[in-house]
């Protein structure tokens, strides 16, 4: 069997609080038809990046709502996950050729994995290209079982063609493809049913959920930045999407209208990511080793406390990608009313409405322009903030993507 996660014990009726009891009832009568279905969900990693987070939270939810539910995760290596991350970058628009090396290092991979998924399932649900032809080689080792849904987080809008074309027929087998919105679909995919799902912050995990003042000041403290003076923060995977470098050019740019300012870059190095650390050199070689500059990962002990006292204690969340799936620290800084500077790319589009819930900025002027404007505008921040927590709570918490999933479920039985 593929190396499984434990599903942590969680209730529904937790949400009540959160949600409303409407919408609680409604998650338990959609999952009714459900009850005992045996559900696969299988990626990359359980630590680091949007996917892993999502499935922490929510596989709990749906076993407490009745399904029977398995994460799995697939086993690569050095060579697999360097040549999944071109993927990545090739699926999102960046011109990274596959090699024939390249193309054969993924297939044994992903075949090797395909050898140890035992058991039988009603719905798989695969996450991403990593796993993506995982398919087709369960379909040639034996027969296909279940419903098989493939979920892309990429916003694959621009891909670069001949990556894409290598992975369309495998893709093109699936029951189902689950893209973030609908501008993401290609329309070359014919066989699977189509769904669009956007991803959902969890309200009460220790990522989100309410600090007090006190213990804010403490943890931020703690990693040496002065809660006494305005902090910009970027959260997000050390990654060229992300653009840490023109974050970095960004606060250097506010910086001269706005005395003391600081920027904390804050992201974590996960297992199948092997660009991180290299750039986190990059993003610290740029920072010139500014002391107002604070690069924190988990290697630093930072973790999801840590995360939310740094957002809440920040003037301004930027999240200046490039390119994005959707970019669920967007929500996670809105949910705490802080205000966000976003790229004007993908699913930060979902979320932000420019100038009622937050900035949209196309480079790294507009961005210190707005950084600027926020920092000395409280009131324009306060407003930005109470709209955006608004937005996220009436959108984008983990109850409504329960019930998409549980709606596409149905629809497959």
């Amino acid at each position: 069997m593929l190396p499984t996660i434990p599903i942590a014990e969680r209730h529904i009726d937790d949400y009540i609080e959160a949600a409303g009891p409407e919408i609680v009832e409604e998650l338990r009568d959609a999952a009714k038809p459900l009850s005992g279905a045996r559900l696969l969900h299988v990626n990359s990693t359980a630590f680091g990046g949007g996917v892993a987070e999502l499935l922490h939270t929510q596989l709990g939810l749906f076993a407490n709502l009745g399904l029977d539910v398995t994460w799995a995760v697939i086993e690569g290596s050095h060579d697999f996950f360097d040549v999944t991350k071109s993927v990545h970058n090739a699926l999102q628009g960046a011109e990274v050729e596959l090699t024939p090396e390249m193309r054969q290092v993924y297939l044994d991979r992903v075949k090797a994995n395909a050898e140890m998924l035992t058991g039988e399932f009603d719905f798989v649900l695969v996450h991403d290209p990593q796993p993506a032809a995982l398919l087709a080689f369960v379909e040639d080792i034996g027969e296909r079982k279940g419903r098989w849904m493939w979920r892309c987080h990429l916003d694959l809008s621009a891909p670069y063609r001949p990556t894409w074309e290598f992975f369309e027929p495998y893709v093109d087998a699936y029951d189902a493809i689950v893209f973030t919105a609908e501008t993401y679909a290609q329309p070359g995919v014919s066989g699977p049913k189509p769904a669009f799902i956007a991803p959902t912050i969890d309200p009460l995990s220790m990522k989100n959920r309410h600090l007090a003042p006190s213990v804010i000041r403490d943890i931020v403290a703690s990693l040496n930045i002065d809660i006494e003076r305005p902090l910009i923060t970027q959260v997000s995977r050390f990654d060229p999407w992300k653009d840490p470098l023109g974050v970095i050019d960004a606060f250097r740019m506010a910086r001269h209208d706005v005395e003391g300012l600081q920027l904390a870059l804050v992201g974590s190095l996960a297992a199948d990511d092997p660009e991180g650390i290299r750039y986190l050199q990059l993003a610290d070689e740029h920072g010139q080793h500014d002391p107002d500059i604070h690069l924190l990962t988990n290697l630093d002990g930072v973790g999801d406390v840590e995360v939310n006292a740094i957002q809440r204690a920040s003037a301004v969340v930027v999240q200046k990608s490039l390119r994005e799936g959707f970019g669920l620290v967007v929500s996670e800084a809105m949910w705490k009313e802080t205000p966000v500077v976003g790229g004007n790319v993908g699913g930060i589009r979902m979320q932000i409405e420019d100038g009622v819930t937050g900035f949209l900025v196309d480079s790294p002027v507009m961005c210190a322009q707005r950084i600027v404007e926020l920092v000395g505008n409280k009131r324009m921040a306060h407003r930005m903030g109470k709209e955006g927590h608004r937005t996220v709570l009436e959108n984008y918490i983990t109850p409504r993507e329960l019930m998409d999933q549980l709606v596409l479920m149905r629809s497959l039985s």
